[in-house]
């Protein structure tokens, strides 16, 4: 793979979720950080994939676990978009990383979880 500085932003996102695609099943054995809001709820990951570290976090309304049910009316949309980036970029790529859980919407730093990657914080609990 080229190196994530040579790369356009939406090859970098498609490099990512290709990567990340890749680990099927196994993308919890792969996760290396986890991070969750001050109620508890999924934020986003990180993990650790052929491709480097690669974030993602699904933005819209979804369940709490895999047998949960999404917490919405009767009716109401169920789609949601999955935001997959590179981690590491070059010094011109957004710091700011978009996130979602059933509290509303974060901005998560990349630094701050490159951070978390390099000091093997398992867990990034917001306040």
């Amino acid at each position: 793979m080229s190196n994530p500085t040579d790369l356009s932003p939406s090859e970098r996102r498609l490099a990512a979720r290709r990567a990340l695609d890749d680990l099927r099943d196994d993308r919890d054995d792969h996760a290396l950080v986890r991070v969750r809001c001050g109620r508890s709820h999924h934020v986003a990951t990180v993990f650790d994939t052929a491709a480097g570290a690669v974030y993602e976090s699904l933005i819209g309304p979804h369940a709490h676990g895999r047998r949960d049910y999404i917490d919405e009316a009767h009716h109401a949309d169920r789609r949601h978009i999955r935001f997959v980036d590179l981690l590491d970029g070059d010094r011109y790529t957004d710091d700011v990383l978009s996130a979602h859980c059933e509290c509303g919407d974060h901005e998560l730093s990349r630094a701050r979880l490159r951070k978390a990657v390099d000091t093997h914080e398992r867990t990034i609990q917001l306040g």
